[in-house]
């Protein structure tokens, strides 16, 4: 099965050197992919899953959670995917309000990929979804790097939610950081 390489326009970055970084819809056909990040303990670290550890159960993952999903791309680095980000919708009174996430494989890390895909999301989630308002992320206090990707791509910590969220059986401090659709795009 080939891979879908279709790229439009506005989810491709380029003119400089992560000209190669694009987001596309993840695709069962992209597994051994996907595994590189989804078994990685340290990837998994911050986020509200276990590693995989075995590919049957990613692809259930895959077709249930994340081909239904309305807005889940693949970070691709030459359409190849080294990651994931997610825009969650909210429904009824916080229909104005979208949740960011992202993963990235470690060998990637600290190198401007998913700073440039979170930029590329800016760029393109307020025109697909025009009531959306507001785009917001909620990182662990103690996730330094994933704080520094969102201040990179032009969002605005607001501050910090002490003991907002159960991460692995430990409630935790969180910090806010939000972007909106009438901010400036950098």
């Amino acid at each position: 099965m080939e891979r879908n390489s279709c790229t439009p326009d506005l989810l491709k970055e380029g003119g400089d050197e992560f000209s190669d970084i694009s987001l596309r819809p993840l695709d069962l056909s992209d597994i051994d992919d996907f595994m590189v990040w989804a078994t990685d303990a340290e990837v998994a670290r911050f986020c509200s899953w276990e590693p995989y550890s075995n590919k049957e159960a990613a692809l259930n993952y895959i077709k249930n959670s994340v081909l239904p999903h309305p807005w889940f791309r693949a970070i691709c680095l030459n359409n190849r995917p080294i990651g994931a980000v997610s825009v969650t919708k909210n429904s009824g009174s916080d229909i104005c309000r979208g949740e960011l996430g992202y993963v990235l494989a470690s060998q990637y890390w600290g190198k401007g990929f998913v700073t440039k895909a979170v930029k590329l999301v800016a760029k393109t989630i307020f025109i697909e979804w025009p009531h959306l308002e507001r785009l917001e992320a909620v990182v662990d206090v103690q996730n330094g790097g994933s704080q520094r990707v969102l201040e990179k791509a032009g969002f605005e910590r607001e501050g910090v939610l002490r003991k907002y969220y159960m991460l692995k059986g430990k409630s935790r401090d969180m910090a806010m950081f939000s972007l909106l659709s009438t901010d400036p795009q950098i």
